[in-house]
């Protein structure tokens, strides 16, 4: 009986011309399954945009008083001075943007925060960045009187970027470059000391207590377009810092040996990656406060979509965080009208059933 001849394709995925590189079969089969799989991903960013513009429709016409499509559609485009218009103009429009530019940011920023420092339960409070902004927002509040968001923007995005560089700077003591964990450990004790010098402010002075209180939620709620002009800088810069270092945090989360071996800086590549996070997440934070769980949860989401690539990880993130942030402001509109729920409450108690069920899947833990 003649042997049956086995074929270089027998096997699922099996190529046997070894030593010679893949076969024009294998070759074809590659590309076209990589084909597939960008038209897939890309499909997912165009639903994400049409969910998008679909929620901030209703982020502009959802609230105390109801606006119709028609007008919304008159609001934006063609306003001509009606109670409805004015509503759109001065109080819709300016949240919508604000809630959609906070989300886009902190989703990036979380992507990236967990992608350098390889721990899955990171966010962007890791590097002390939410303390440094509560700190210089209280001390503006308590030394030079100012209560109103649009007062204090400024102080709240210079403590996270002068918090970001303390962390950084102290996990860079002593070695060629900040490590995942030095990173971690530094953000945590600066963390604590500026969490401290807060509460003992804020204990002292019931004026500033009060004030704080409110911006330490996390809240889209009265925000104009002059915090969005003001934090906008930053945040284009941090996106931009971001999509230039998505292909070095891919070889990155190889190794820092296997990167250097394959000729990547890694202290040039892991400080960039630093300092659009400490942009992204100090422009959020001045924006809105310290709006928790986006940070942490939506990197994940986008993860279970793409994959690890952080090339398309990190613009599915911006679109999940824009997406989750200006949802959950919407649902706090809804569930006790007339009045509203601010969106860090929201979020509080989306997330934290979200990160039980992270700290519990075991598959989640590595990066």
């Amino acid at each position: 009986m003649p042997r049956r001849t086995v074929g270089p394709h027998s096997a699922p995925g099996a190529c046997r011309t070894r030593g010679q590189g893949l076969c024009a079969e294998c070759a074809s089969r590659g590309a076209s399954n990589s084909l597939t799989v960008r038209k897939r991903r890309l499909v997912g960013v165009a639903v994400l945009a049409a969910l998008l513009v679909l929620v901030a429709i209703a982020s502009i016409g959802v609230g105390a008083l109801s606006i119709s499509i028609g007008e919304v559609w008159h609001g934006v485009f063609t306003p001509s001075g009606t109670p409805s218009d004015e509503l759109v103009q001065t109080l819709r429009i300016p949240r919508t943007v604000v809630a959609l530019i906070v989300g886009v940011a902190l989703g990036v920023a979380g992507a990236l925060i967990q992608g350098h420092t390889r721990n899955p339960l990171a966010d962007t409070g890791l590097l002390g960045l939410n303390a440094g902004a509560a700190f210089l927002v209280v001390i503006a509040i308590y030394a030079f009187g100012l209560t109103i968001p649009s007062q204090y923007v400024w102080f709240a995005l210079a403590g996270s970027l002068i918090a970001g560089a303390v962390v950084f700077g102290i996990a860079s003591v002593g070695s060629a470059a900040a490590t995942p964990m030095t990173l971690a450990l530094a953000g945590a004790a600066v963390t604590l000391c500026l969490q401290a010098m807060t509460s003992a402010v804020v204990v002292s002075d019931i004026r500033t207590l009060d004030s704080y209180r409110f911006w330490v939620i996390g809240s889209v709620a009265g925000r104009g377009l002059d915090i969005f002009w003001q934090v906008l800088p930053f945040i284009v810069v941090g996106l931009i810092l971001a999509a230039a270092n998505t292909p070095a945090l891919n070889v990155l989360n190889l190794g820092e040996d296997v990167a250097r071996g394959l000729g990547t800086n890694v202290a040039l590549n892991r400080s960039v990656g630093l300092l659009a996070v400490t942009l992204l997440a100090g422009g959020a934070t001045a924006a809105a406060g310290p709006v928790a769980f986006v940070g942490l949860v939506v990197p994940h989401v986008a993860r279970a979509i793409t994959g690890p690539d952080y090339r398309w990880l990190v613009p599915y993130a911006g679109l999940l965080g824009g997406l989750f942030l200006l949802t959950a402001d919407v649902v706090g509109r809804i569930v006790v009208r007339p009045a509203e729920l601010d969106v860090g409450i929201v979020l509080a108690l989306a997330g934290a059933p979200f990160f039980i069920a992270l700290v519990r899947k075991r598959r989640l833990v590595a990066l």
